[in-house]
């Protein structure tokens, strides 16, 4: 049963609609937080960041720290943040950018479940389109294949110009 990705103007750290609500952000495999969409993130709630620097440091062990994980953080009664690793890294290697497709396909269906068991819609900016240097034509399939066509509504932000 596919839902067609949904697209508005507005701030994905304000999720529009009506139950539970995943914000799924894509963060690096190195710890850095810091730039990008994340700092919207921060100046909102403490808890994303902090949960993610302690994953990183070895003090949260539900998970390996590792490309295609995903970190659940509730940050308030019916939202939800997920960190989902899917960036090799903070720079380019020769032409090859930080983000890594298969690494968000494997987060996303993580994603899903979780997703489906809180009966929850997905929220998000452009993932991987900002600082990781991902092209939207190449991730947008992705988010449809991994969440759309299973069912999961999802809306993707972006900011008014």
């Amino acid at each position: 049963m596919s839902i067609p990705i949904t697209y508005k103007i507005g701030d994905a750290t304000s999720p529009q609609g009506a139950g539970a609500k995943i914000i799924v952000h894509v963060c690096n495999d190195i710890g850095g937080w810091g730039r990008g969409f994340v700092l919207a993130l921060s100046r909102k709630w403490p808890q994303p960041e902090a949960r993610y620097r302690a994953w990183h440091r070895g003090e949260e062990t539900d998970v390996p720290f590792e490309l295609g994980q995903v970190q659940f953080v509730q940050v308030e009664s019916t939202i939800w943040v997920a960190n989902l690793i899917g960036q090799r890294d903070i720079r380019s290697r020769g032409k090859v950018p930080p983000i890594r497709y298969e690494a968000v396909r494997e987060g996303l269906k993580r994603v899903a479940p979780k997703a489906a068991s809180l009966k929850a819609s997905v929220h998000m900016p452009r993932i991987g389109c900002g600082l990781a240097g991902g092209k939207w034509e190449a991730m947008e399939p992705v988010i449809r294949e991994e969440l759309a066509e299973k069912g999961i509504s999802v809306t993707v932000y972006d900011l008014a110009p």
